[in-house]
């Protein structure tokens, strides 16, 4: 398990590089929230149908979303692409990138909560407390670098928003993945996703600009990344409890910072707080892994 969800951490820890090189590719500016949504929904669009493709060709077969996974696949999109993303980039147009790490890393907290106390999935144990709040506080040290204040706005609130978004969408994924093909959920709740995030973008008034052929190279990677690691996660969370998989995720941010440190050549500044912050997240991933596993009855 700790192999594939590093692995998945790992990719998406190079789509915070790779989405700053594609928002240069395609002329977007930082302050461009419509060109930045319409950016994300063709990233999660492509990805969605690469995820078909992918998973067509390894179960040798077409997928097709099933009758019975239609209404799984429309609340999928909703928290897992169209709010989580909407919030979350909304949030940065009005909340500096640092803060929303550190808010951002609260999802781990939502997860325990709403599978524990909302959906009754998993049983509450003070490891899987304190585990969840070590990796929150591993994420919140390696941002501590240039943190220039304590209050919160309107931006704030949506970058909290976001969290509850994946949150709910990671402990609804364990659930309808055990009933149907989470390859095939991933997938279409991508296409669907991506799509109204698209119509929403133009609405908007944003515009892509592509400025080659490489443009579209980074557009594929990142619908890649999208498509390969969140099928991934989809399956570790149909065969292992969501507290202790989300926890892995806490490591997302440090891997964004190192590759981005090789990638985009960033002066590394805070580097002792962010070896700090992956030793609290290393911890907290072995105290969730030595919590005992039981259901709620």
């Amino acid at each position: 398990m700790w192999s594939v969800a590093v692995l998945c951490c790992i990719l998406w820890g190079s789509a915070f590089p790779m989405i700053k090189v594609g928002y240069s590719a395609f002329g977007v500016a930082s302050g461009d929230t419509s060109s930045i949504i319409l950016f994300a929904g063709c990233r999660f669009l492509l990805a969605g149908i690469l995820t078909i493709i992918i998973f067509s060709v390894v179960e040798k077969r077409l997928l097709l979303p099933t009758r019975r996974a239609l209404p799984c696949i429309g609340i999928l999109s909703v928290f897992q692409t169209v709010l989580q993303y909407l919030f979350f980039y909304l949030g940065l147009a009005f909340t500096t990138g640092t803060k929303a790490s550190i808010i951002n890393g609260t999802g781990t907290l939502f997860v325990l909560l709403i599978s524990c106390f909302v959906f009754r999935q998993e049983s509450f144990s003070i490891q899987k407390l304190t585990a969840c709040i070590l990796g929150f506080c591993g994420v919140a040290v390696s941002g501590l670098t240039g943190l220039s204040g304590l209050s919160f706005n309107k931006g704030d609130l949506f970058i909290i928003l976001s969290a509850v978004s994946y949150a709910m969408s990671t402990v609804l994924m364990r659930r309808f993945s055990s009933v149907d093909n989470p390859a095939s959920l991933s997938g279409y709740q991508f296409i669907l996703g991506g799509g109204v995030m698209i119509i929403i973008g133009f609405c908007m008034g944003g515009k892509l600009c592509a400025s080659g052929i490489g443009s579209i190279g980074v557009l594929i990677y990142l619908a890649f990344v999208s498509a390969f690691a969140y099928s991934l996660w989809s399956f570790l969370l149909k065969y292992n409890d969501a507290g202790r998989v989300s926890v892995c995720g806490s490591m997302t941010p440090i891997f964004g910072f190192l590759l981005s440190l090789i990638i985009l050549r960033e002066q590394g500044t805070g580097l002792l707080s962010n070896v700090f912050g992956l030793l609290l997240v290393v911890l907290s991933m072995v105290i969730s892994n030595l919590a005992p596993k039981r259901d709620c009855n």
